[in-house]
């Protein structure tokens, strides 16, 4: 089945081609910066408690936004830094680096934010993001079980997940 962007669940997920591909932690968020999902699997060090990374963390993609839209030079209108937009509203960003990490991003039409953080020699993991966020569909999503706005506490979803971040490690 097809869900977003192209790739399909089945028969197999996309590779990515770079060598160094080690995942360190993900994150999902809901539109409104509840934190659904955490998952970590290479993190060297631990600094904040999980509130208070989620909320950083939230609060890095909101600026993110923020700033990329303001410097859009295809819009001609430019509202208040911090002012929401819709997905797929405006300008966005993918992916950056710095010398210790690459963060990838991904949001889906109705608000749901993935946040891959991997060593910074990773290449592009867009196609790996619309594949999680078909196992996401597939497991939580579908899932009569799932409230959304709640934690995700799908094993299935978590093991696929799992196993395929260690694929591409």
């Amino acid at each position: 089945m097809q869900f977003f962007g192209g790739s399909e669940i089945s028969p197999s997920p996309p590779i990515p081609t770079t060598t160094g591909n080690n995942a360190h932690m993900m994150y999902v968020f809901n539109r409104n910066g509840v934190c659904l999902l955490y998952r970590e699997w290479n993190r060297p060090l631990h600094t904040l408690n999980p509130q208070q990374d989620h909320k950083l963390m939230f609060g890095l993609l909101f600026s993110l936004k923020s700033l990329t839209s303001k410097m859009d030079p295809t819009s001609p209108e430019k509202e208040n830094l911090g002012v929401p937009q819709l997905p797929g509203q405006g300008c966005s960003f993918h992916s950056f680096r710095t010398n210790t990490y690459k963060l990838s991003f991904m949001e889906t039409p109705s608000g749901i934010k993935f946040i891959l953080v991997t060593n910074p020699r990773t290449g592009d993991l867009r196609e790996t993001l619309k594949y999680i966020y078909n196992l996401y569909v597939e497991y939580v999503a579908k899932n009569p079980l799932y409230t959304p706005g709640t934690p995700i506490r799908c094993e299935l979803f978590n093991t696929s997940l799992d196993q395929y971040v260690r694929s591409i490690a």
